[in-house]
C-alpha cells in the first residue's frame, strides 16, 4: 500500500512539473504571439461584448469552445495573452492526468501511469508548442479525446450512463475540432463490442443512448448545418481548408505517406521541430529513435497476447494515420495533427517502461531518463532560434518577435490606425492594441504572392478600414511585395513615406488611399 501511495504522488507530481515547464517557457517568453491565437483572444473579447460565434472566424469547423473559456479567463483576469496560455496551461494539466489514467487502467499499475504522466509533462517540442499556445481547440481536443478513452476503459462505460457521457464528449469534441474523432471513434467500438458482449439489445440499447448524447454535445454543430447548410461542415472537417490537392487520388495518397515518413513521423517523436527539418540533439535522438522502435518490436513480439483494450490506444495512432494518408490533411505534415499519435506512443512507452528490468534492476526508469532528458535538451535548442519555439513552419509566415509594441506606437503616432497587411500580422495588432489598430489582411505573405481570401476573417474590419480617409500598409520581409507596391503608388503619382521597424515595413502617409485592388493589380500573382 505506502509504495502504490508513492507512485500515486509520483503520477500527481508529473502533473505539477507538467505546468512548471509550460510556465518556465511563458517566463522565458518562448512562445511569439501567433495570428490563430489572436482570433481565440479576439472572439472571447467579443463574446463578452455579446457575440456568439459558432466557429473560428473566417470557417466552419474548429467551435468556439476554446474562445467560451477564453473569455471567461478574460472577465476573471483582463484580456492579455497570458490568460490565453493559462486556459491552455489548464485543459493540458488535465490532459496529462487522464493520460496517465489511461496508462494505469490499460497496464493495471500506477508505475505505468506515473512513467507515462512523466512523458507528457516534458514532451516532445511539438506536443509543448501545440498544446501552450492557442489554435483554436487543439487543447480540447486531447482533453476531451482522452476523456472519452477513460470512460472507455472504466467499469460503468459499457453501461448506458457510460454511453451517454461517451456520446456527449464525442459531440462537444465533433463541434471543438474534429480531432477528437481520432480517439472517441476507437472508443465508441471498443465500448460498443464490450456492450455487445453481454447481449445484442444491451448494445443496441448503448448505441441509441451515446447517440443521443452526441447530438446533445454537438447541438452548436447541429444547429449550424441546419442554418447554414451541410457542404461547407463535411468538407472543412474532412480537410477542405489544407492546401488543394493536385493529381489522382492514388498519387495524393502516396505524396501524403511519403510525408507520414519523412516528415510527420520524426515531428511525433520529437526528432524535428515542427517548423524545421533538422535533426534535434541528434546524438540523443539517435538514442530516443532506437528506444521506440525496440518498443515497437516488443510490442509486436506479444501482439497475441495483448488484452483487447490494448487495442484502444492503437486505434487511435491508426486512425491518425488512416486521416493523414486518406484526406486532405495529409498535405499539412508539420506536426499538430500528430499529437494524439505522440500521446498514445507515450502510454505504449509509458507501460513498457515502468515494467522494464534488467538483471533485477529497473532498467525502464533510466531509459525514462534519459528520453525526458532528450525532450528538455531538444526543447532548449528549439527555443534558441531566432523565432523562438514558434507555429509558423512555413518560412514566408515568420514574424522576428519583439517590435510589435513599437509598431503600434509608430502607427499610432502616425493616423495608420486603419490599413493593410498580411494575415500574420493583423489579428495580433489589433488584440495587442485592444483594436485601436486595425489592419485588415488583404496582402499575400507567400513569396510567390498567392493570397486566398480566406485570410481576411472578420467583416467588421472591412467595414472599419474602407470608412478609413486614408490608410498604411505593413509588410514582413518580403521585397516582391514591397517593390510591387512602389511601383504602383509610383504609376499612380501616389507620394508615401517609408519606416522599417524589426522585420516590419510601414509605407505610411500616403497623397491618397489606396486599395489593395488599386495597390496589386499589376503584380505577377
Amino acid at each position: 500500500m505506502r509504495a502504490t501511495r508513492r507512485w500515486q504522488w509520483l503520477a500527481a507530481g508529473a502533473v505539477v512539473l507538467a505546468v512548471a515547464w509550460k510556465v518556465f517557457w511563458l517566463w522565458r517568453q518562448a512562445f511569439p504571439f501567433n495570428a490563430d491565437e489572436a482570433v481565440v483572444g479576439l472572439m472571447a473579447r467579443h463574446i463578452l461584448q455579446g457575440e456568439r460565434p459558432t466557429f473560428f472566424y473566417g470557417q466552419a469547423y474548429m467551435g468556439s469552445l476554446d474562445a467560451f473559456l477564453v473569455a471567461g479567463g478574460f472577465a476573471l483576469f483582463g484580456a492579455r495573452v497570458w490568460v490565453i496560455r493559462l486556459v491552455q496551461v489548464a485543459l493540458y494539466a488535465g490532459t496529462v492526468a487522464l493520460t496517465g489514467c489511461v496508462a494505469g487502467r490499460l497496464f493495471g499499475s500506477w508505475k505505468a501511469a506515473a512513467a507515462t504522466a512523466l512523458l507528457m509533462a516534458l514532451p516532445t517540442v511539438n506536443m509543448t508548442l501545440y498544446t501552450t499556445v492557442s489554435l483554436g481547440g487543439y487543447g480540447e481536443a486531447l482533453l476531451l479525446g482522452t476523456a472519452s478513452l477513460c470512460v472507455a476503459l472504466s467499469a460503468w462505460g459499457s453501461q448506458r450512463r457510460g454511453a451517454f457521457v461517451w456520446g456527449v464528449l464525442a459531440g462537444v469534441g465533433l463541434w471543438a475540432f474534429g480531432l477528437t474523432l481520432v480517439y472517441v471513434l476507437p472508443a465508441g467500438a471498443f465500448l460498443l463490442w464490450r456492450a455487445g458482449k453481454a447481449a445484442r439489445r444491451e448494445a443496441v440499447a448503448w448505441a441509441a443512448v451515446a447517440v443521443l448524447g452526441s447530438l446533445a454535445g454537438a447541438w452548436p454543430w447541429w444547429v449550424y448545418g441546419l442554418r447554414h447548410g451541410w457542404h461547407a461542415l463535411v468538407a472543412e472537417l474532412l480537410g477542405s481548408a489544407i492546401a488543394v490537392q493536385q493529381g489522382a487520388y492514388i498519387v495524393q495518397v502516396a505524396r501524403h505517406a511519403l510525408y507520414f515518413m519523412l516528415l510527420g513521423l520524426p515531428v511525433a517523436l520529437g526528432l524535428r521541430p515542427p517548423w524545421d527539418v533538422h535533426l534535434l540533439v541528434w546524438p540523443l535522438g539517435v538514442g530516443a529513435a532506437a528506444l521506440y522502435v525496440v518498443g515497437a518490436w516488443q510490442l509486436w513480439q506479444k501482439r497475441w497476447a495483448l488484452p483487447p483494450a490494448t487495442w484502444l490506444p492503437l486505434g487511435v495512432a491508426a486512425a491518425v494515420t488512416a486521416g493523414f494518408l486518406l484526406t486532405a490533411f495529409g498535405n499539412d505534415p508539420s506536426g499538430r495533427y500528430f499529437l494524439p499519435l505522440t500521446q498514445m506512443a507515450f502510454v505504449g512507452l509509458g507501460g513498457w517502461l515502468a515494467a522494464l528490468r534488467w538483471r533485477g534492476k529497473p532498467l525502464g526508469w533510466a531509459l525514462l531518463g534519459f528520453l525526458l532528458l532528450f525532450h528538455a535538451l531538444s526543447t532548449v535548442q528549439a527555443a534558441a532560434t531566432p523565432y523562438r519555439l514558434t507555429t509558423q513552419f512555413a518560412p514566408d509566415a515568420r514574424v522576428r518577435p519583439g517590435y510589435e509594441t513599437q509598431l503600434m506606437a509608430f502607427l499610432e503616432a502616425h493616423g495608420g490606425e486603419r490599413g493593410y497587411t498580411t494575415y500574420w500580422v493583423a489579428y495580433p495588432l489589433a488584440f495587442l492594441s485592444a483594436e485601436r489598430v486595425i489592419l485588415v489582411p488583404r496582402l499575400p505573405y507567400h513569396w510567390d504572392l498567392r493570397y486566398t481570401p480566406r485570410d481576411d476573417r472578420y467583416s467588421p474590419y472591412d467595414a472599419a478600414v474602407a470608412a478609413a480617409p486614408r490608410a498604411v500598409y505593413v509588410t514582413v520581409a518580403h521585397p516582391r511585395l514591397e517593390d510591387c507596391l512602389r511601383a504602383a503608388f509610383r504609376r499612380q503619382g501616389v507620394a508615401w513615406q517609408e519606416a522599417v521597424m524589426g522585420d516590419y515595413r510601414v509605407f505610411y502617409d500616403l497623397s491618397r488611399k489606396v486599395t489593395p485592388d488599386e495597390a496589386l493589380e499589376a503584380c505577377e500573382w
